[in-house]
């Protein structure tokens, strides 16, 4: 499973979503994860209503094998239901 974030600078949900795919990707849970810092690549919450389909109000917004799964929260909770972390992780 690869993971794409799509985030922004000083975002400190973005910056604890990267570090769970950093963790996730040393555990072997996932294949591997790209940071993609949106101001950078001149992504704006528009193009990515576009991509997911729905009003984008937050980032980090967080794709697994190109499937939108929400923001830090929803990705968290994805990785615990799917036994990739314990809970005391």
């Amino acid at each position: 499973m690869f993971v794409v974030i799509f985030g922004r600078p000083a975002c400190p949900f973005c910056v604890r979503a990267k570090a769970l795919a950093e963790k996730l990707e040393g555990a072997g849970a996932i294949t591997g994860f790209r940071y993609v810092d949106i101001h950078e690549e001149g992504i704006t919450k528009a193009d990515m209503e576009k991509t997911i389909g729905k009003p984008v109000e937050t980032v980090p917004q967080i794709f697994v094998d190109q499937a939108h799964v929400g923001g830090f929260t929803e990705f968290d909770q994805y990785a615990r239901d799917r036994e990739w972390l314990t809970a005391s992780a």
